[in-house]
């Protein structure tokens, strides 16, 4: 490994405050997403792929799990298809199965197997883009692609889901509901038409604030898709599916939508997918169709953003795989970490890609390492969602 690659030791106690009550080792898990007949190799369906990771970020073994569903093979950037809910002595780990089983698996990382597959209604379809997950410690919700619901599940003892209820919501220019994200009692939504929207979550099932909006982004064919809410609630921050990396954020510390601030930060080809470093000194942005990482700056304070680092596009882009999924962070200090970027497959197969941050304060490198990218060569061909524990607190 070359000297500028050398990986940052990782606090694990940095997450210490979430990871206390389990047992359970840090680890990164994927949702393979995978159709019945694809790939040749492995299980005929969805799986989900557990690696443990190391102190020094290394990811290492391999535990293939079998979801008992069916994916779609892609879909929205914005989904996030595996949501990780810390409980008691174990951690659990929820894979969605869009089509046509449209159900929701639920795994227990202590023992790796399967606790059940949990349907919602049977009007709630997910064949053109797959199903999106977003969790707290008691409810778990999931965005159908097809009926546009949003289906709310109760979090049960054992890692098992019990169905409350469906919302039915369309954007305000008829977009399907896309990205969700919550903090305390507020889930914010996205449709992938320019137009966004707040729901209280207090008593479970999401009820609208009645602040639906279009972005002010969306006037210039920036929508947003992914999102991320900052740790006091204050920011709801958007990364929208553009031909620039555009991100916009929007003052949420009322408790609704206010209108957004455009970001318009570079070149790189779409940035659907937005993720906070720990310390939310920066924002990590996938360039999902530009194959490439951007670091952006970001005063949590403030809710300013500013330009940052780019990686460029990652090893075997265009040739190997094709997309570039919402990436999932192992930074737990502002000098840097790691950043795991999901690799959809186009020969069959996917991969991990792996980048270094480093960052000064006032500079930041993105670097992809040597020993990138990690390869299932069984059963990861559809991949775009992946997960790490310890997470950040809900």
């Amino acid at each position: 490994m070359k000297s500028g690659e050398k990986i940052f030791a990782i606090a694990i106690c940095a997450y210490a405050a979430v990871s206390a009550a389990s047992p359970v080792g840090s680890f990164l898990v994927t949702n393979n997403d995978v159709p019945k007949a694809n790939p040749p190799v492995g299980p005929a369906g969805s799986t989900a792929t557990f690696y443990a990771l190391g102190s020094d970020g290394a990811v290492t073994g391999m535990t293939v799990v079998a979801t008992g569903g069916i994916g779609v093979g892609g879909g929205d950037f914005a989904y996030s298809r595996i949501a990780i809910v810390p409980q008691g002595d174990d951690v659990c780990v929820f894979a969605s199965n869009a089509a046509p089983t449209a159900n929701i698996a639920g795994i227990s990382a202590t023992s790796l197997t399967v606790t059940g597959n949990f349907a919602a209604s049977s009007t709630d379809t997910a064949t053109a883009n797959g199903i999106g997950l977003a969790a707290n410690a008691s409810y778990l919700y999931a965005a159908f692609s097809s009926s546009s619901t949003i289906a709310t599940f109760s979090v049960q003892s054992g890692c098992l889901l019990s169905f409350v209820s469906d919302l039915f919501e369309v954007g305000l220019n008829n977009g399907l509901v896309a990205g969700m994200a919550i903090h305390g009692p507020t889930m914010i939504v996205t449709f992938g038409d320019g137009s966004i929207e707040s729901f209280n979550i207090a008593a479970g099932a999401p009820v609208s604030n009645g602040d639906a909006e279009n972005s002010t982004g969306s006037a210039e064919d920036h929508l947003p898709n992914g999102l991320d809410i900052t740790a006091d609630g204050h920011y709801a921050i958007f990364g929208d599916a553009s031909t620039t990396t555009s991100v916009e954020v929007s003052d949420i510390s009322s408790g609704k939508l206010t209108p957004t601030l455009v970001y318009d930060l570079g070149p790189g080809w779409n940035s659907s997918s937005v993720r906070l470093t720990p310390d939310e000194s920066m924002i990590i942005v996938t360039n999902n169709s530009g194959g490439a990482v951007t670091a952006l700056r970001f005063n949590k304070v403030s809710g300013k953003i500013a330009s940052g680092c780019t990686s460029g596009p990652l090893s075997g882009f265009y040739t190997s795989w094709s997309y570039a999924g919402a990436a999932a962070l192992q930074l737990p200090t502002s000098l840097g970490g790691l950043i795991y970027v999901p690799e959809f497959g186009s020969n069959g197969f996917s991969s991990i890609g792996v980048v270094q941050l480093n960052s000064t304060g006032k500079s930041c490198t993105l670097s992809e390492l040597s020993t990138s990218p990690i390869v299932d060569n069984n059963d990861a061909s559809a991949l775009l969602s992946i997960g790490i524990y310890p997470v950040r607190p809900f």
